[in-house]
């Protein structure tokens, strides 16, 4: 099978592309042929030899992810006649990067009618991870949530969903082109981070009370600036590093001196079987047209470290995904 793979610690030059041994499907396992394949900041970062604290990956390796795909072989335990053929997502760890990729049964979410695989894979993390962050932060209707990195593959379904939950929605995004794109999804504000003085034009927009709930994709100093937007008693996650300056430094006693709950990535840890449900939820929502994928670029998997190289410029608008 083709695959793309990190022979060594570095740029985006050292993703390159390679043949591996086709995958066998285990007894209770399926093997895909990936149609398209979801991308991840932190795949980059992993791969510049970032978080080996968190990742234990040793070059060479095939990076791991999300793939959309049809069902082209099933193992002893699995009933063919439910799974082959069938179009479907799932998460694979390791070795997404590829053409084929074996999959446990009991991942896989299958992919509704109407809805290109394509725009499946663009939801099988960050989709996940959206849904998760709303659950968790329990945003109602009637209060107001700011979200950082609003532009991105995340934070265009975070806008999204926050206004289906009848939220008032306030985004972060640097330039107009994005700015222009988070109003047009249904954010009711979006703030220029391009800005010097963006968190005090956002203070303008959200009032002296601030958000009930912020949703923080981009860490570093935005990270920082976001938090004094959050209201007394509100909620803050700190989900997102992609600035390669960490998480956004909140100080715990200050928050919990104005009762506000601090959440970090440690908290949307996701199970298999909750993924499941949560990717077969943003599935049905982008299926019923509720929910819609930015996919700003798609690579062909050769060229994978050019899909990495337009990652890290932070050019492209949404999502960039492979194309087996």
């Amino acid at each position: 099978m083709r695959v793309a793979q990190v022979k060594e610690f570095g740029g985006p030059e050292v993703l390159v592309a390679a043949e591996l041994p086709d995958p066998v499907a285990g007894p209770d396992e399926v093997v895909v042929a990936v149609d398209h394949i979801d991308t991840l900041f932190v795949q980059t970062q992993i791969r510049a030899g970032a978080f080996g604290e968190y990742f234990d990956v040793r070059p060479p390796y095939v990076p791991g992810g999300g793939v959309s795909g049809t069902v082209a072989a099933t193992g002893s335990e699995v009933d063919p006649a439910v799974w082959a053929g069938r179009r479907v997502i799932a998460a694979v760890e390791p070795g997404s990067y590829a053409s084929l990729a074996a999959v446990p049964v009991d991942h896989l979410v299958p992919v509704p009618d109407g809805l290109g695989l394509r725009e499946a894979a663009a939801l099988v993390h960050d989709g996940v991870t959206a849904l998760a962050l709303l659950d968790l932060t329990a945003l109602a209707a009637d209060e107001t949530v700011l979200i950082t990195g609003a532009s991105g593959g995340m934070g265009t379904l975070l806008v999204q969903l926050a206004r289906s939950r009848g939220a008032r929605v306030v985004g972060v995004a640097r330039g107009d082109e994005k700015v222009a794109l988070v109003r047009k999804l249904g954010a009711h504000e979006v703030v220029d981070a391009a800005s010097p003085d963006w968190p005090e034009r956002a203070r303008s927009v959200l009032g002296a009370a601030g958000a009930d709930v912020v949703l923080d994709g981009v860490g570093g100093a935005v990270g920082a600036a976001a938090f004094p937007l959050t209201s007394d008693g509100g909620r803050f996650s700190a989900h997102g590093a992609p600035t390669g300056h960490g998480f956004a430094p909140v100080d715990p006693s200050e928050a919990s001196g104005r009762g506000i709950t601090l959440l970090g990535i440690a908290d949307v840890q996701i199970t298999p079987t909750r993924r499941v449900t949560l990717a077969a939820r943003a599935l049905e929502e982008a299926a019923e047209g509720r929910l819609r994928t930015v996919i700003g670029a798609v690579y062909p998997l050769g060229r994978a470290g050019e899909a990495h190289a337009a990652i890290e410029g932070r050019g492209v608008v949404g999502k960039v995904l492979l194309r087996a």
